[in-house]
């Protein structure tokens, strides 16, 4: 059975960190990267950071670049989002996913082909 279970949120207040885990299992073809979308209530799933799973070269999205850092454990088949100087704007659902796309660093998600449930982060003021 083919998944990815995200793992990590959580409430912190401002200026705190998280970090959320990405395990996947399952997979029988693949992937070129797995990114990390967010998603807050009412607004588009917006991409945060991808890593190639070839060579690990990491993308991130303006909004979080310098804060968030995004890394892999090809042994235990997870990629981990370390999340620094959280602010109450990072808070949205998370998802981890899968690209086999060339273009997965760009963040798109609709090159994005399998997703995980989601973790939810909160960022309180």
């Amino acid at each position: 059975q083919v998944q990815l279970v995200e793992s990590g949120g959580g409430s912190v207040h401002a200026g705190g960190s998280l970090r959320l885990s990405c395990a996947a299992s399952g997979f029988t073809q693949d992937y070129y990267a797995i990114g990390w979308f967010r998603q807050a209530p009412g607004k588009a799933r917006d991409g945060v950071a991808c890593i190639s799973v070839s060579d690990d070269s990491t993308y991130y999205s303006d909004s979080v670049k310098g804060r968030f850092l995004i890394s892999r454990d090809n042994a235990k088949k997870t990629v981990d989002l370390q999340m620094n100087n959280l602010k109450p704007e990072d808070t949205a659902v998370y998802y981890c996913a899968t690209s086999r796309s060339n273009s997965y660093y760009y963040l798109l998600s609709r090159v994005y082909h399998f997703w995980g449930q989601g973790t939810q982060v909160t960022v309180s003021s």
